[in-house]
């Protein structure tokens, strides 16, 4: 089955594929950015309109995916700048990366993942493993398509990719704009490995232009708990999730096996620090 972006025509007008479940999407809702510098950094491109998978309820951006791939870069570079401002990360929800470091080291000591051959893809600045490099002691390798880390010596470039027991995806599932982005996360994950990500996952998408996660204009991509699961699906993962963090982790191995090792982790805890499922935890239900 064929997930790239097919756009056909209808009795009800232009409606576009799904990318996650090839089912039709149609129109849901248009946004004009008008906070400064996001509708500076928008005005060539104007207003967005967002479709909606009627099977999976999965929102893509087609106003960005039919971007052409220069204003597509440009978009990502302009915000990227903005964000390396000192003065304007707090501007916009970052990834707790604190937590999320803690959770990889917890992870690692526990045998649930591996710390001995991990990349972060679309990694930023490097935040993630610059505190895992100086707090935990461990060394993780950071991809960015758009910019180079401070630490050049952990920043590798796009040839040397290879796979990886342990992929981390701290900030892209959002910024898709078709299937092919995705697979190539999940490409690079060994047969036996895991996929750790961090986006929102909600039970339905609002139909509301003003919703914080609309915000950044490179925000494209929407996910519900019922198109990641059918992504997990295809791809064969089962999940764990940590609140404190926000992450998924995504692992091939026996379900079985890892939830010996969370209830043992969580008792030690002593807090429901994890959860796990055979398919994907749709922890977010109330929004």
């Amino acid at each position: 089955m064929s997930y790239l972006v097919n756009r056909i025509q209808n009795h009800e007008g232009a409606s576009m594929k799904c990318i996650i479940c090839n089912s039709d999407s149609n129109y849901y809702f248009s946004k004009v950015y008008s906070e400064n510098p996001f509708d500076e950094f928008m005005q060539e491109i104007g207003k967005v309109d967002y479709y909606k998978c009627k099977r999976c309820g999965f929102v893509l951006s087609k106003t960005h995916s039919e971007l052409d791939k220069i204003k597509w870069i440009n978009l990502n570079r302009k915000f990227h700048q903005y964000l390396e401002n000192p003065g304007n990360y707090k501007k916009v929800n970052q990834p707790p990366y604190a937590e999320q470091a803690m959770m990889i080291s917890l992870l690692g000591e526990n045998s649930i993942i591996s710390t001995d051959s991990m990349v972060d893809y679309a990694a930023g600045s490097g935040t993630l493993s610059n505190i895992l490099s100086k707090y935990y002691n461990l060394e993780l390798p950071t991809f960015d398509l758009y910019i180079q880390a401070d630490n050049s010596r952990r920043h590798i470039h796009k040839s040397e990719l290879k796979t990886y027991k342990t992929v981390i995806n701290s900030a892209m599932f959002e910024h898709v704009l078709r299937r092919d982005d995705l697979d190539q996360v999940n490409n690079i994950v060994d047969a036996d490995g895991c996929l750790i990500i961090h986006t929102v996952v909600c039970e339905k998408v609002p139909n509301d232009p003003n919703w914080f996660y609309l915000r950044p204009p490179v925000h494209t991509a929407f996910h519900t708990n019922n198109s990641m699961n059918i992504l997990m699906s295809q791809w064969g993962y089962r999940s764990i999730y940590c609140p404190s963090s926000m992450c998924w982790i995504l692992l091939r191995d026996n379900i079985e096996d890892t939830e010996k090792k969370i209830a043992t982790l969580n008792q030690e805890l002593q807090t429901e620090y994890f959860y796990c499922k055979n398919c994907f935890v749709d922890y977010w239900k109330g929004f």
